[in-house]
């Protein structure tokens, strides 16, 4: 009798992090360092879109969803059967993203984030967290 091929579970990573800006860079550090034991080193594409997408979530996190006392959470899910990486960053904060990326002046330092992340994901968006604040998450087709 032929066994059945087994389907790997999809790999996950969740943790907490500071509402800071070193929090924000230690989330990109750990989601890297993740890949990396996952089979998926520093320097591959994978990584490095993962890394961007971590990067400007927790940014928006820390500097527009940041709730005194409170920390921001990021969870990472790798399904390489499906096909599929997801990025979920779940801050304190109830006001949702703008659902279109705007477009900043040449000369803003910031306010890029969204364009970069529309640009990046196959596609992302916002929900309502339970009991309160909100999970901004992107995907992106892997393979």
């Amino acid at each position: 009798m032929a066994k059945s091929p087994v389907c790997p579970e999809p790999q996950v990573f969740a943790a907490q992090f500071r509402s800071s800006p070193r929090g924000a860079r230690q989330a990109r550090h750990c989601a890297v360092r993740r890949l990396a034991e996952w089979g998926h080193p520093p320097a591959c594409d994978l990584s490095s879109t993962v890394a961007l997408l971590v990067g400007e979530l927790a940014a928006n996190a820390v500097r527009h969803g940041r709730v005194p006392g409170r920390d921001f959470a990021l969870r990472l899910t790798l399904d390489e059967p499906a096909g599929l990486a997801r990025v979920e960053v779940v801050d304190a904060s109830e006001t949702p993203p703008p659902r279109t990326a705007g477009q900043a002046p040449v000369d803003d330092e910031s306010g890029r984030g969204l364009v970069l992340v529309d640009a990046l994901a196959t596609r992302w968006g916002s929900c309502p967290r339970e009991p309160i604040g909100k999970t901004v998450w992107a995907e992106l087709k892997i393979n």
